[in-house]
């Protein structure tokens, strides 16, 4: 079960971006884009067999129902690793 975050998230939702103290955040300056790498991880097709209702529910959420899909067995699968960490 993930720990629940003690970030005041409505307060900050309405906050200006001004209004954000992030003197604790180094800016990035041209150098640290001129040095960054774009790292796509590699996907691997798969066939997969999902309930019918599941799939159409993605499906109607628009375009990109396949990534949302990975993500989604991402956070599941980190929440699992740091879970089993932890034992």
């Amino acid at each position: 079960m993930s720990k629940a975050s003690k970030t005041d998230w409505d307060r900050l939702a309405k906050l200006d971006d001004k209004d954000i103290d992030t003197t604790d955040i180094p800016e990035l300056d041209e150098d640290f884009f001129r040095r960054a790498e774009l790292r796509v991880p590699v996907k691997q097709a798969v066939t997969i067999r999902l309930d019918a209702d599941v799939l159409e529910w993605f499906k109607g959420q628009g375009a990109g129902y396949q990534t949302r899909i990975n993500q989604l067995l991402r956070q599941y699968m980190q929440a699992q690793q740091s879970q089993n960490s932890r034992r």
